[in-house]
């Protein structure tokens, strides 16, 4: 049965002793986890955490409310059954008497063709009811567990709903959330909806409205979704705000683009910086009971660190960051060795620049004749790469790959990678890889160059090499050249890395000639070759 007539009859005397509505929560063994006086149904972190939803579709909880007046259920309570996902709600009309009256019950939908979120029960007197609890909650669960297989065997990925609130326009906005799209792709999430939402100040609280939010993690549960993103970092009180109100999993660009670079690391050095910038960034967030966290458990946002560690105390955090500063400040000592061997045998430098899936890769690998892995997604390279290219009058160049860029690049990276970036400043010049083929390249390339003046690297030569130029017409790509003072290419063409290596060996023969022994990197002499097909 939803409830005994024993605490029916309970909860309409008290109704009518205290006039108001007194609202239980009930286990699915029938046991009463907490009591609610009023029309506000809010569970505790404590209830959150005890009940999280896990495996199943639903919270194992269903919430019964009395009512001194015979009303069927708002809207607003059927919002409240969707993002709590409870079991089943329902409303317990009292009379002035304190007798028993209509009972009006509502449970969730499997995702369904219609769009149909709830079904609201046709209102029965409560000594009618006929409804068996044990029989109905486990065909419900058995519905909404296969449309959740459904998509999962679709996909095999997580999924998640895209967020966008600002001040912004729309179109901007949009442009944003195509960008964040390709770094969920790049984290292996599906996505399946996006919102946005323009804001005159953003909600101090919720960065959306209370009611706003609540109709997204509606269609999170309506869509399948895993997790909700959002395109603005969230301050740990939005954070913690947000947590409250459900179990579903919330994270911003900030830790997606976190996760990613933790997927990418491989290096010591570059799994050291992305661990401290993942700490940086969770510490201040870290709550009390660490709920909102443990929320986070597998998948995106928990890669690295881990919630055993994040959850201990912030005591021992910050003890890790202080162990992991002194790791990067020797990484740091130990490019200064091999900055210093570099200058004394006087190889000039290239660092390859640029905006993330620019094809800086790819260009390193046919000047180079390398493998370093170069494939079309974002932060593919994380870890610095250095080859050196031999030109036809026997001079030597060093080029070296770098993390690519992004905009409003997070400060945790920046100052995590710094001993990385501190490689940018040893370059003799900088080849600044653009993607010619991108819809927003003008936003790229401010993005770029505002990174590289945060680093003070203003002063050192720089190239514009405008990439992918086969997937522009001819007419485009001259016109980007000319807007850009860029050399065109497509790194996929050796071909037409001709102007390139011109332009490489002039900057190269202006520099003073030394000695062309360096150890520790790779010679590829192919790499004449190519350069001698100018």
């Amino acid at each position: 049965m939803v409830m005994t007539p024993e605490l029916a009859k309970a909860m309409a005397q008290l109704t009518i002793e205290l006039r108001r509505p007194i609202g239980v929560l009930l286990t699915r063994r029938g046991q009463v986890q907490d009591v609610i006086v009023g029309t506000e149904l809010t569970l505790s972190s404590t209830t959150l955490t005890l009940f999280r939803t896990g495996t199943r579709s639903l919270r194992g909880l269903r919430f019964i409310r009395t009512q001194l007046h015979d009303q069927p259920i708002s809207q607003e309570v059927l919002t409240d059954l969707a993002f709590l996902r409870l079991d089943l709600i329902g409303l317990l009309s009292v009379t002035e008497d304190g007798q028993l009256g209509n009972l009006y019950l509502a449970h969730l939908l499997a995702p369904n063709s219609t769009g149909q979120l709830f079904k609201v029960l046709k209102a029965v007197p409560f000594h009618n009811l006929t409804l068996m609890f044990d029989q109905f909650i486990e065909e419900l669960e058995a519905d909404l567990q296969q449309a959740r297989a459904h998509y999962a065997i679709e996909s095999g990925k997580e999924s998640a709903i895209l967020v966008s609130a600002s001040v912004k326009s729309r179109s901007e906005q949009e442009e944003r959330l195509a960008e964040l799209a390709e770094l969920a792709t790049s984290a292996d999430v599906t996505v399946v909806d996006r919102v946005v939402q323009r804001t005159p100040d953003g909600h101090q609280r919720y960065l959306l409205g209370r009611g706003k939010m609540k109709d997204v993690l509606i269609q999170t549960l309506h869509r399948g979704a895993d997790m909700v993103i959002f395109d603005q970092t969230l301050s740990p009180a939005q954070l913690r705000a947000i947590s409250e109100m459900t179990d579903i999993k919330v994270i911003d660009r900030t830790q997606l683009i976190l996760d990613i670079f933790a997927r990418r690391a491989h290096s010591r050095e570059g799994k050291v910086q992305v661990e401290l910038a993942q700490l940086r960034y969770l510490l201040p967030r870290l709550s009390g009971k660490g709920t909102q966290l443990s929320r986070l458990g597998g998948g995106i946002g928990t890669r690295g660190p881990g919630e055993t560690k994040l959850e201990t105390d912030r005591r021992r955090v910050r003890d890790r960051i202080t162990h992991l500063e002194r790791e990067l400040t020797q990484f740091g000592r130990q490019q200064d060795q091999r900055r210093s061997r570099r200058d004394r045998h006087g190889l000039p430098v290239v660092s390859l620049v640029g905006y993330t899936n620019a094809g800086k890769s790819t260009l390193l690998n046919v000047l180079t004749n390398s493998q370093v892995s170069a494939q079309n997604r974002l932060f593919e390279t994380l870890d610095t790469t250095s080859r050196r290219l031999r030109f036809p009058e026997d001079r030597e160049v060093i080029i070296t790959d770098t993390v690519g860029f992004i905009r409003d690049l997070p400060q945790e990276l920046v100052g995590a990678f710094r001993t990385t970036l501190e490689e940018l400043r040893e370059a003799d010049l900088l080849l600044h890889v653009v993607d010619g083929s991108a819809a927003d390249i003008d936003i790229q390339i401010t993005a770029v160059v505002a990174i590289l003046a945060d680093l003070h690297l203003n002063a050192i030569p720089r190239l514009v090499v405008l990439n992918k130029c086969d997937q522009v017409s001819p007419a485009r790509a001259e016109l980007l050249c000319r807007r850009y003072g860029a050399i065109g290419l497509s790194a996929l063409q050796p071909t037409t890395l001709r102007p390139l290596f011109a332009q490489l060996e002039a900057h190269v023969r202006s520099l003073p000639v030394g000695e062309r022994q360096i150890a520790g990197l790779p010679l590829q002499d192919d790499a004449l070759a190519l350069a001698s097909r100018r």
